[in-house]
């Protein structure tokens, strides 16, 4: 992993670190339309040079709630996009920051990251912007609902 690239976004007040060869673009993002029954982490799609993104809400993704106010949601209107699986998805993040290089291999943080982040995080990586938490992008894409039928499956 030293020496690769990597897109350095702000998740729910956390530096995270997505592989620079799965990020397709950073975009403005437009209106999103809601897509009516789909769970509460895809916020709904939106469009892209005529091609339909699915739009994830990364908080929701990884299982966290928004506060009463709604006032620590991102106000940055841009997203990553991402393919996965043959799949176009803009990441909704709180902030995008940089693109810098891995200083090092991802190492396991003593106590964990919390339930939330643990599915999703590889481990801290460090990084020429300092450290930051890889993030599992297809991980991330299956959202909360998946790992709650893990579990119920493994019970």
């Amino acid at each position: 992993m030293t020496g690769d690239l990597l897109v350095v976004a702000q998740i729910a007040g956390r530096r995270c670190a997505l592989s620079a060869l799965d990020v397709k673009s950073v975009i403005e993002i437009g209106t999103v339309t809601p897509i009516p029954r789909a769970p509460a982490w895809i916020a709904g799609i939106t469009a892209l040079r005529s091609q339909a993104l699915t739009v994830i809400d990364c908080r929701h993704a990884i299982g966290l709630a928004a506060s009463a106010t709604g006032a620590d949601w991102p106000t940055d209107h841009r997203a990553i996009v991402v393919a996965e699986g043959g799949h176009a998805y803009a990441l909704r993040v709180d902030g995008i920051e940089d693109i810098t290089t891995a200083a090092g291999e991802a190492g396991q943080v003593p106590g964990g990251f919390g339930p939330e982040w643990s599915r999703i995080a590889i481990g801290m990586i460090e990084t020429m912007a300092g450290p930051a938490l890889l993030v599992d992008l297809a991980a991330l894409l299956t959202g909360p609902e998946s790992a709650a039928r893990e579990i119920e499956a493994a019970a």
